[in-house]
């Protein structure tokens, strides 16, 4: 019949879920630090043994052999380390049976601080020993607490941390809900081993493959490549090892059974799945797809593929924000150039069009530069300065009166300067001219003063000339 003690090392052992022999270990070395307290000396070896069976405790216990202990802690007389080592020697050293009778209250509260601590750290190696064991794995989790940065997620044994960079951007967590999550890494830490996991890994997407496909799993469909945007969309090259079977097909499964699964896992995240070709060009072309491609021209130098497709097509192959181009190029590696149609005709119209040819000048001949042509306004003659009479007559003021910038005023004086030039007017034929004037004076489209200024200049001009 087992003991208390056993059956309370029993159901410890299944409340921490970690093997008896285990517990049994901590316990002896916790019952070690409490012996040592109170009934030994610090610097002597001992060691304790349970009877996995009876749960009785056994304390060993370093002594030297002597003629005459005089302290039983440390020495034992001749006659008893012959019973337990028959051939021992004097100042021999033997492992002799010390069991106290019962330990003191502080001994008691050392065991039980030392056994817990060396549960935790059993607990903690053997978690980590299982989760690192599954790295690169699909666990299922629910998620436990949510904080701004982090989200956490019982795994049961363990409790992972889901970051706020390997979460799903449109994804909403609430808790109590179950995840299918993605093992990134164990690290131990001073608490413990640190379970870090993700939703928005590639590798996510390859293992649900495996889970739903069971090609996948067996080996008979390849997963080339896999480019993901988590949430969005994704693209998945796949190839098949043996011949005869539909390597895009089997992803998809019979009515598309097998993808829904996998999409409904991801909220609704897009999939396209491609076939996968040793030869670049075609495998750039399935990369587009929807899309289809006229063709495609690869640069192995800069490792830039052009890829030309119909003019209906442009935008298909360059999907929304570019997203369709930017996976496509992340699937093959490759920086993807597309051009429409008619765009790439015109680029070799352009290229196959002769550049034309420079002129070549005749021997003996320089050439000249053509001279600007010279504005209108340097080609109207400008008036020539008005003759000044030296007669009394004169007045002064058509001496000192500054010559008259004006496109109309200029006209007027000249045509009155050639009045002036003129010979021998009448007095009659100024004077009818002077009457002319005073009935109908011409009135300038501004009537200020600078319509002011041109009748009492022709009215001097006109004084001229009858004087003249």
């Amino acid at each position: 019949m087992k003991s208390e003690f056993m059956l309370a090392i029993t159901q410890l052992s299944a409340e921490k879920n970690l093997p008896k022999e285990v517990v049994l270990s901590a316990v002896e070395t916790a019952l070690v630090s409490a012996y040592r307290k109170d009934n030994f000396a610090s610097t002597q070896e001992i060691s304790v043994k349970i009877d996995p069976t009876t749960g009785r405790v056994k304390v060993w216990a370093e002594k030297t052999v002597v003629e005459q202990p005089s302290d039983t802690r440390l020495e034992i007389s001749l006659t008893d380390a012959v019973k337990i080592k028959p051939d021992v020697q004097l100042d021999e050293v033997v492992m002799a049976e010390a069991t106290p009778r019962n330990a003191g209250r502080i001994a008691a509260q050392t065991a039980k601080q030392v056994i817990l601590q060396r549960l935790h750290e059993a607990e903690h190696s053997a978690i980590f020993e299982e989760y690192s064991d599954k790295e690169g794995d699909i666990v299922t989790g629910v998620v436990q607490r949510i904080e701004p940065r982090q989200l956490f997620v019982d795994l049961g044994r363990a409790e992972a941390i889901l970051p706020a960079a390997e979460q799903v951007r449109n994804e909403r967590y609430r808790i109590g809900q179950r995840l299918r999550v993605y093992l990134l890494e164990v690290v131990r830490t001073s608490r413990g081993p640190q379970v870090v996991v993700s939703r928005s890994h590639p590798d996510l997407l390859r293992r649900l493959f495996e889970l739903e496909v069971p090609e996948v799993l067996s080996g008979v469909v390849e997963i080339k490549a896999v480019a993901r945007e988590a949430g969005y969309r994704s693209k998945i090259a796949v190839a098949a090892r043996q011949e005869g079977i539909d390597p895009v097909g089997c992803c998809v499964g019979l009515r598309g059974i097998r993808i829904q699964n996998i999409m409904r896992e991801l909220n609704g995240e897009k999939l396209d799945v491609v076939s996968w070709s040793s030869d670049t060009a075609a495998f750039i072309a399935n990369a587009l797809s929807p899309a289809q491609v006229l063709s495609v021209e690869l640069d192995e130098d800069d490792g830039i593929a052009t890829v030309v497709v119909p003019d209906k097509q442009l935008s298909l192959a360059i999907g929304k924000e570019g997203q369709n181009a930017r996976l496509a190029a992340k699937l093959s590696g490759w920086r993807i150039d597309i051009k429409s149609a008619s765009i790439a005709e015109e680029e070799k119209l352009t290229k196959a069009e002769p550049s034309p040819e420079p002129e070549e000048a005749v021997l003996g001949e320089e050439l000249v530069p053509e001279e600007p042509a010279a504005p209108e306004e340097a080609l109207i003659p400008e008036a020539e300065p008005e003759p000044v009479l030296e007669t009394e007559l004169a007045p002064p003021e058509t001496i000192l009166k500054p010559p008259i910038e004006v496109g109309a005023e200029k006209t007027a004086k000249l045509r009155f300067a050639e009045d002036v030039l003129s010979p021998g007017p009448t007095k009659a034929t100024s004077k009818s001219k002077k009457k002319k004037k005073k009935k109908a004076p011409e009135r300038s489209a501004d009537d200020g003063v600078r319509g002011r200024k041109q009748r009492r200049e022709r009215e001097i001009i006109d004084e001229e000339g009858e004087e003249y």
